[in-house]
């Protein structure tokens, strides 16, 4: 090799060495600016003792390891630290650990969530290990909320998980719901659909409801911030004819894994006060073309049964309804559930209203 390959190769890895060290020190300049941050808030960052309702004993207390932990959600200029304050003190009950549970949990617990339930009185089998990615061969046959917590404990220790393995009914909603602030419905049945959201207009909770069925997903946030609820939308149930049951249609596992995921997104944002939830809108995908639309959903009905401004629904009338002879439809955590809207074209293709 000639004096100037022998330059030229002392220059690349001079070159080579001073970008490592520009890497180096940048991620040491993010994590010192994350924990300025963190002191300008609050001039202690004594790690927080958690109470038992999952709350942080200094609201806004971040310890050193938490600061490391979710530094990435800390540089965020729309998050930060008190958006991981705000979701350290927050609760999530998801109802439902199958296909859509599975992936809002695992990140409702990796983004930090401080408590989070699960509710879910089926056990873990082997067709369902396609979609239900929380699970393992090693739960099959046990119950899911029992494997899923396993996991979400395996992925955040310091995230409080409570265990509800039962079946979600007027008998018990009411007290497992109170206990939470943000509710993910992650079931697809029509009667659960319709229990789950008279409970949380009861206790005035928001409510993130996803479906997923073959490749096609849908999801929206209900009862938030003056939107409308299930009810508003949907005061009488489908006809059966006019549902889909996952185990005879099919679902490509991936679907309830995208639609999931962002069921946990809009927990988070609700949960963190962060950004702009779905309420008043719904966002579908056509997995086969690679297409979401952002729809525009009708507000608030003032005739609504649940919320309008003349609504029956109460407590006692909750705790009376039979949602099973109101949609004809057995309650069940096993038969899924897809409602095929109708839609309507309003100004351009891309604004849409659900009637």
């Amino acid at each position: 090799m000639d004096s100037n390959g022998v330059e030229a190769a002392r220059i690349r890895q001079e070159i080579d060495s001073l970008k490592s060290n520009k890497r180096n020190i940048e991620q040491q300049i993010s994590s010192l600016e994350a924990q300025l941050n963190q002191l300008e808030v609050n001039s202690s960052t004594v790690c927080p003792q958690p109470l038992s309702n999952g709350d942080l004993s200094n609201s806004n207390g971040l310890s050193p390891d938490m600061i490391y932990r979710y530094s990435r959600h800390l540089l965020l200029p729309s998050f930060g630290v008190q958006g991981q304050a705000n979701l350290l003190k927050s609760s999530v009950l998801v109802i439902g650990a199958g296909g859509l549970g599975s992936p809002a949990l695992l990140y409702l617990a990796a983004c930090g969530v401080g408590r989070i339930g699960i509710v879910d009185h089926d056990v873990v089998e082997l067709n369902n290990l396609q979609r239900q990615i929380i699970h393992t061969e090693a739960y099959i046959g046990k119950s899911k909320v029992e494997s899923a917590a396993a996991t979400c404990r395996s992925i955040n220790s310091s995230t409080q998980i409570v265990e509800h393995r039962e079946a979600f009914r007027t008998s018990n909603a009411l007290e497992i719901v109170s206990k939470y602030d943000v509710v993910v419905d992650a079931t697809d049945n029509a009667p659960s659909r319709y229990m789950i959201n008279d409970c949380c207009v009861v206790l005035g909770k928001p409510l993130v409801s996803g479906a997923a069925l073959g490749l096609e997903g849908q999801l929206t946030v209900y009862n938030y911030n003056g939107g409308p609820c299930y009810r508003c939308l949907f005061p009488t149930p489908p006809p059966t004819n006019a549902c889909q049951r996952c185990a005879d249609s099919g679902v490509l596992g991936v679907v309830p894994g995208v639609i999931g995921c962002l069921q946990a997104l809009e927990a988070i944002k609700v949960a963190s006060l962060v950004g702009e939830p779905l309420s008043g809108r719904m966002l579908l995908l056509d997995a086969l073309s690679g297409r979401f639309r952002n729809v525009k959903l009708r507000g608030r009905s003032l005739q609504c049964e649940a919320c309008g401004d003349d609504a029956v629904l109460t407590r006692q009338t909750f705790s009376e309804f039979d949602y099973e002879k109101f949609t004809q439809t057995p309650l069940s955590t096993v038969h899924f559930f897809f409602t095929t809207f109708q839609l309507y074209l309003i100004d351009s293709p891309f604004d849409t209203v659900c009637k």
